[in-house]
């Protein structure tokens, strides 16, 4: 059973990906009709768009996380495959400067405009991944240190109040309501600092996006695009592919 917020999300993340697919074949057709020559005024939309699109994914998913953070850290919108390769509620930002990496070395198809980046381009990208990896490093200690939290004195405190209520000893010094409204509290605290860690992990995301796109060119950005929406995409198609497979395997076994 689906809370509101996952249905909510679920149907706003369909048409998403629907529309981002769109995308990625008007940029197909762009490269059929070779508008090399004038990249300016065929890419530079295309880019613009697709720039948008992300920004728009992160402002819904921001949206909805104030409601429901946790919602973001099971996703039920996303196949096995796809969550088994998240990174705090998305993806982890070096992964997309690896992406610049195989599309420069020519590792992609249809992304030949990246393997021409200049010396001054290939420069900057790795101060940009230098960057990054502090970032992601604190991400990564944020999101430690809100998992020890769990632990501290006092929520183990309050988990030992509550199992006493349970166990139907009286506890003078706090009545029941009044230990449930401190677990209450508590849970509230933490689901916070979930949503900030998660809001930290996502402007890296979007730091990365932009420190990317401010390096290339209009064409190199619609590839660059092209090709993570392209990743983005099959990955999905696979993960769904996969877990349709592993649920009729478990109907046949029944």
């Amino acid at each position: 059973m689906r809370t509101k917020i996952e249905e909510k999300f679920s149907n706003f993340f369909e048409t998403w990906m629907s529309k981002l697919e769109e995308y990625v074949q008007h940029h197909l057709t762009l490269k059929k009709e070779d508008k090399s020559s004038d990249e300016e005024v065929h890419y530079v939309p295309l880019v613009n768009k697709l720039t948008q699109h992300h920004k728009d994914y992160y402002t819904a998913k921001w949206a909805c996380a104030s409601e429901d953070v946790l919602a973001f850290f099971t996703p039920v919108w996303l196949s096995p495959l796809e969550n088994a390769y998240l990174w705090i509620t998305g993806w982890k930002p070096s992964m997309i400067l690896r992406l610049v990496d195989s599309l420069r070395k020519g590792q992609v198809p249809g992304a030949t405009s990246l393997a021409d980046l200049s010396e001054e381009q290939v420069k900057k990208i790795e101060g940009l991944r230098s960057r990054i990896r502090v970032d992601e490093e604190k991400v990564e200690r944020e999101m430690e240190r809100q998992q020890v939290a769990m632990a501290d004195r006092k929520m183990v405190e309050l988990a030992r109040l509550v199992s006493l209520t349970k166990n139907g000893e009286h506890l003078a010094a706090a009545s029941s309501s009044q230990i449930n409204g401190l677990v209450e509290m508590a849970i509230k605290e933490l689901l916070a600092g979930l949503e900030k860690v998660m809001k930290m992990a996502d402007c890296v995301r979007l730091k990365t996006l932009k420190g990317v796109l401010d390096v290339l060119n209009p064409m190199q950005s619609a590839d660059f695009l092209a090709s993570s929406s392209v990743l983005q995409i099959q990955m999905r198609k696979w993960g769904k592919k996969r877990e349709k497979r592993s649920v009729d395997e478990c109907e046949n076994h029944k």
